[in-house]
């Protein structure tokens, strides 16, 4: 007898979610294009890695403005950003009904504010000493903006093990991100680096200015903008297919070294 219920069909990927995967994409290719200019770099001992890229200003003045317009759209309203950094805005305060305003994963703030600082402090330190360059510093933040599209699509360390915030959505220092990702650039003095990292502290002020004057937007009881139903992004659902997937390749896994052990 033929199965009476509906087989549930994979949902296809959001517009907001596509548009993250853009940006990882084009972040990695940054990443790799700033790499090879750095071994080159290295390997002919003939200039660092930013007079090299003020030298040939292209790559440097396409990524400077990229990032700029990003953070700068961050201010706004916007339909294809995620639900996480547009819960501010007073246009997507859904009222609940409810005034109990609660947001559980607030008290971690500070501790992750506290581990991203004292990380980044190692680097300067070695920064300071001579044993990092300028380019290293350029590296790390190119690579925390790959790690920073890594933990929306796949897997975030912060909600995994500081914040344990449901999703993206809900997460209290989701406007945190390009500070946290242009951290390094404050041991780099050029004026582009700066002024990354003087936006993105705006951006990061910003929110936590709204934050303490309306914490009734930043939580899912008091904010119906924030319960799945109204999520443009379901990455959620994404993230349970790629936990599946690698739960069938653990269990074949653990049977092929079963098999092969007889």
């Amino acid at each position: 007898m033929a199965a009476s219920g509906k087989k549930s069909i994979p949902r296809r990927l959001t517009v907001v979610s596509t548009l993250h995967y853009v940006r990882l994409v084009y972040r990695s290719i940054l990443f790799l294009l700033l790499t090879l200019q750095y071994v080159r770099f290295r390997l002919d001992r003939q200039v660092s890695l930013t007079v090299l890229m003020e030298q040939r200003p292209l790559l440097l003045t396409v990524a400077w403005a990229v990032f700029v317009v990003e953070m700068v759209l961050r201010f706004f309203p916007s339909p294809l950003e995620s639900p996480g950094c547009q819960k501010q805005f007073a246009r997507n305060y859904i009222k609940s009904g409810r005034t109990d305003i609660r947001i559980e994963d607030n008290n971690a703030t500070l501790l992750v504010a506290l581990v991203w600082i004292v990380f980044n402090g190692i680097f300067g330190a070695l920064h300071m000493t001579g044993i990092l360059d300028d380019g290293i510093m350029i590296l790390l933040c190119s690579a925390f903006s790959v790690c920073d599209m890594i933990c929306i699509l796949f897997f975030c360390p912060f909600q995994t093990w500081f914040l344990k915030n449901k999703c993206c959505s809900t997460c209290r220092i989701y406007n945190w991100d390009y500070a946290m990702m242009f951290t390094p650039l404050f041991f780099v003095q050029k004026t582009y680096t700066w002024s990354l990292l003087a936006l993105s502290i705006a951006l990061l002020v910003r929110w936590e200015i709204t934050f303490f004057r309306h914490p009734e937007r930043f939580g899912e009881r008091t904010n119906d903008y924030l319960r799945c139903q109204n999520c443009t992004e379901k990455l959620c659902t994404h993230k349970k297919q790629l936990q599946s997937l690698w739960k069938h390749i653990e269990a074949y896994t653990a049977e092929r070294i079963k098999f092969l052990k007889k």
